[in-house]
């Protein structure tokens, strides 16, 4: 897909604080950039995480942005550490959004009220520093939606990632002005063939795409040696996005670009990474 008509995509997503990457980060930013991927915003979701984002973010200045946040996953871990450190890194012109936070039944690797307590507290946090949010659910919608709907009206802007669900989930998201991150899970015949029908109704202004890397492998990428998906597979979900909508990559390329830009504040003409 890559090419000098092709705009440069941004992924909204990726893990590359992952130990996965830690041998050959270079040569994956090198394979980003040949397949057309100009940014990427490198997902916190724990304390160390979140500082190896911000790591990455100075170290690739204009390439690479973090987030900062606590995962559900790590929910029973939230202390006044790790708000600190958020409140601290929200400040930070490389941070571009606060999160990956949410609520996740699926797994449970933290009990619920331990989930909805961090997810809380960081709420509020984005709501006084008035930073992005960058959410996850996964099978817990009924709670997610109730949470977000009681504190969007103190919120900026709101994304959605690696949006798997319903489409009447999809709905709730977008009734509250949520953006929706959509990743390699759309090119899934097993499991994502529903995200076909149900990425058709978000708004262009509100759609964004993601690797969510290492995981989520787009399966209609060629076969690697490794599983480990990477930011160079983007264009395989812009396909099967441009596909499902009816239109062309270059169109949801430039669609989505653009919206990420100014959701993140990243880009040609953005304050980050500027000299003051």
């Amino acid at each position: 897909m890559s090419g000098p008509d092709v705009p440069a995509l941004v992924d909204i997503g990726a893990n590359l604080a992952h130990d996965s990457f830690a041998a050959d980060l270079d040569a994956v930013l090198e394979r980003a950039a040949s397949a057309g991927v100009a940014e990427i915003v490198v997902t916190g979701s724990a304390q160390d995480s979140n500082a190896d984002a911000l790591a990455l973010a100075r170290r690739y200045p204009g390439r690479l942005y973090a987030t900062a946040g606590l995962h559900p996953h790590h929910a029973g871990d939230w202390n006044a550490a790790i708000a600190a450190q958020l409140r601290e890194h929200a400040a930070l012109p490389e941070v571009v959004a606060l999160g990956e936070c949410g609520l996740d039944y699926f797994r449970n690797y933290s009990p619920r009220d331990a989930q909805r307590r961090a997810f809380a507290a960081q709420l509020d946090i984005a709501a006084q520093t008035g930073r992005p949010l960058f959410l996850h659910q996964r099978d817990a919608h009924g709670d997610f939606v109730a949470m977000l709907r009681e504190y969007r009206a103190q919120l900026g802007a709101v994304v959605v990632h690696c949006f798997t669900d319903t489409q009447t989930a999809l709905e709730d998201y977008l009734a509250l002005d949520c953006h929706i991150g959509i990743t390699g899970w759309i090119c899934d015949e097993r499991r994502g063939a529903h995200l076909l029908d149900a990425v058709r109704i978000i708004p262009d202004d509100r759609l964004m795409l993601e690797t969510d890397a290492p995981y989520l492998l787009p399966r209609t990428a060629p076969k690697a040696p490794s599983r480990r998906n990477e930011p160079a597979y983007l264009p395989w979900v812009t396909r099967a996005v441009a596909q499902a909508r009816g239109t062309d990559e270059h169109r949801i390329a430039t669609l989505t670009s653009r919206t990420a830009r100014r959701f993140f504040g990243i880009g040609p003409g953005s304050s980050v990474h500027q000299n003051p």
